[in-house]
């Protein structure tokens, strides 16, 4: 993302040499003066020393391999000494309902010493254009041109990704001597963020784009892979996931790099709208000007470089960064961090000014550090028990930007990356290497996610798995029902809950971890149930954290749409419990009856029709334990076990 200019005498050209000198991560680290308000996990302290990706130094969803190096394709360009140096064009003005709009090109010019400059913008999406042009006065400037036929850009579901093809042309006497040409979005977004108060018991986040609230189903967006020279090989098929399991949102993680524009060029033509932090996580880091200057530089390159696809939504300042300053005892006020409500602040006031700014995630104002309060915004991880004891039903956040349940990859995918003679038993060191622990023992911060895997089936199974495929199945199993209940909770709560973000879409490296697909791109059974719980018109069970369980309709899309269900009790011979048809309004959930199934438990069967076309869902009800071999044939039986990499020709696999 860095950039240099530099000005060659013509006959110095063919001489030329460009030397890159890189500096070893840690040696730099060393280098410079330790800060003794500064801390970080135990592993990524030199993390805070040097601008890489914090995962780098190890975390617990990617091992420690601290590399150096360019990983981006590299070039010389000569440009001609009169050029155009920036652009951005700017929704200014948007009426949806006329279906009109206007923008504004904002430039900035190198001037070599010529004379009777001009500068045009043209745009073009099929039918749709615009056109302005005007002689140039000073090395920077603004145009502004209407349209009447204006073609927005919205994000999923909520309309057609339109783009432009803009041409900005650099002219001499009516002669073009430079050209910039890019696609842009006409669209405007908007963050409607308050805190916790006596006005608003609940505070409010919700994400608004062209004027309309859009509830969020997306998922986290972690390292593509552990070297990043491979990201680009990865990313489409990656996004075609995220596309596919339904997400309208994707958040960029702050132990990331910042993902280059071939990820944002397809954002924009799938329409994920993108929340990007800057590269900071679950650190205090240094306040000192070296920090600063670092960041600011860093900041202002990727703001230039991304600000202009319609995708981006929102800028975040870092990842629980704010939480380290809360939870360090004795507690310190996050809002005296220079780097994330000044630095970056005035970064993005000069570069890009019209996108909202959230200052941490989840971001603890001055009110809420003050009085103790709740956050609308809020990042669900608790104790990773059971995931209906109460802690995430109890939440009242309006946003959770992260939330997640474990699960294990299939037995296919696990005999890639443990060798045969360490596959099961489980407890041995290349399990706690693949969890992942930068050292291999239980102890280690990161050595938990084996012994968690296996608490959480018992939480809802009561079985120790004797075996490599039914540990597997029964996790996927787990972890898909954890997921379905934060999703459909959310849901079933739409106008009190405006979004979730769910951790996380797939793995960087071969691991056990949260993903619902791993890294050989196999699908566990909760990738199957949250493309199920998060299609635009979803009927769905919830019992929204109390005894009560009742059957939602859910429409997400801008219209009308007419719904039919039945829903059966499959463990009492398919019995059908009830029936009906309604038509839904747009944006809106409703609930519809109350269910009192004559057992204890059972697996409730929901088939409907939207608008004629077919689907189905399931909800898992009464109280655990249940039994692991009437749930996973009942799945099956149902056709909704769509977990992949196991031995699909072993019949009976799950009581083996």
């Amino acid at each position: 993302l860095i950039e240099h200019s530099f000005l060659l005498p013509k006959a110095a050209v063919t001489d030329a040499e460009l030397t890159v000198h890189i500096r070893p991560a840690l040696r730099e680290a060393e280098s410079h003066r330790p800060a003794m308000g500064a801390s970080a996990m135990k592993y990524n302290g030199a993390s805070l020393y040097t601008r890489k990706a914090p995962h780098m130094y190890g975390w617990d969803i990617m091992p420690r391999i601290l590399s150096g190096g360019l990983w981006r394709p590299a070039r010389i360009e000569f440009r001609p000494e009169t050029r155009i140096e920036e652009t951005y064009l700017v929704t200014s003005e948007l009426n949806p309902n006329a279906g009109s709009a206007a923008v504004m090109l904002c430039y900035a010019v190198r001037r070599g010493g010529e004379k009777d400059l001009s500068i045009r913008c043209e745009g073009v999406c099929g039918e749709s254009r615009f056109l302005a042009e005007e002689p140039l006065w000073f090395h920077s400037g603004r145009l502004y041109a209407h349209i009447p036929d204006a073609r927005l850009w919205w994000p999923r579901g909520r309309g057609e990704q339109n783009l432009y093809t803009v041409t900005v042309t650099l002219l001499q006497n009516g002669e073009a001597i430079d050209r910039k040409v890019f696609r842009a979005g006409l669209r405007t977004d908007a963050l409607d963020h308050a805190p916790v108060g006596p006005d608003a018991p609940e505070g409010n986040f919700q994400i608004k784009v062209n004027g309309e609230p859009v509830f969020i189903l997306g998922a986290n967006w972690v390292p593509a892979d552990a070297f990043h020279s491979r990201d680009n090989a990865r990313i489409p098929a990656m996004l075609e996931l995220l596309s596919d399991i339904g997400c309208n949102a994707v958040r960029c993680w702050g132990g990331n790099v910042y993902e280059d524009d071939t990820f944002f060029d397809i954002c924009d033509e799938k329409g994920i709208l993108v929340w990007q932090d800057f590269a900071m996580a679950c650190a205090l880091y240094p306040q000192d000007g070296v920090m600063r200057r670092a960041l600011r530089a860093e900041a202002v390159s990727v703001t230039r470089k991304l600000r202009q696809h319609p995708s981006l939504c929102l800028w975040a300042g870092d990842n629980e960064c704010d939480q380290s300053y809360v939870f360090q005892r004795p507690a310190r006020d996050p809002n005296h961090n220079v780097l994330t409500r000044r630095v970056l602040p005035e970064v993005l006031r000069e570069h890009d000014g019209f996108r909202p700014y959230l200052p941490s995630s989840p971001y603890y104002d001055e009110a809420s550090v003050r009085n103790k309060t709740g956050i609308p915004e809020d990042h669900l991880w608790g104790a990773r028990q059971y995931f209906k004891d109460g802690y995430y039903a109890r939440s009242k956040a309006r946003f959770v930007s992260e939330i997640g349940y474990h699960g294990c990859p299939s037995p296919g995918s696990v005999a890639r990356f443990i060798s045969p003679e360490n596959l099961w038993p489980r407890r041995n060191r290349e399990w706690i290497l693949h969890s992942t622990s930068p050292e291999p023992v239980a102890e280690s911060p990161y050595g938990y996610r084996n012994e968690l895997m296996s608490q959480q089936i018992r939480h809802l199974f009561d079985a120790d798995p004797d075996s490599l495929e039914r540990f597997a199945l029964a996790s996927q199993l787990t972890q898909a029902e954890a997921m379905k209940y934060f999703i459909e909770l959310f849901r079933s709560q739409k106008g009190l809950r405006t979004g979730i973000i769910w951790w996380n879409l797939i793995d960087g490296w071969p691991q056990f971890s949260d993903a619902v697909a791993d890294y050989y791109f196999k699908r566990k059974q909760a990738y199957a149930v949250i493309r199920r719980s998060q299609t635009p018109v979803c009927i769905m069970a919830s019992d929204q954290g109390n005894e009560d369980v009742a059957l939602y309709a859910a429409n997400d899309t801008k219209g009308k749409v007419s719904v039919a269900y039945k829903v059966y009790d499959a463990w009492d011979h398919r019995r059908e419990l009830l029936s009906g048809a309604l038509e839904l309004k747009p944006d809106s959930v409703l609930r519809l009856t109350a269910l009192a199934p004559k057992g204890e438990q059972t697996m409730l069967i929901i088939e409907y029709t939207a608008d004629g076309e077919s689907f189905k869902n399931y909800y898992l009800y009464g109280r655990p334990t249940f039994d692991f071999d009437a749930v996973l044939d009942t799945l099956r039986a149902e056709g909704l076990f769509e977990a992949e990499g196991f031995r699909e020709e072993a019949e009976g696999l799950s009581r083996r």
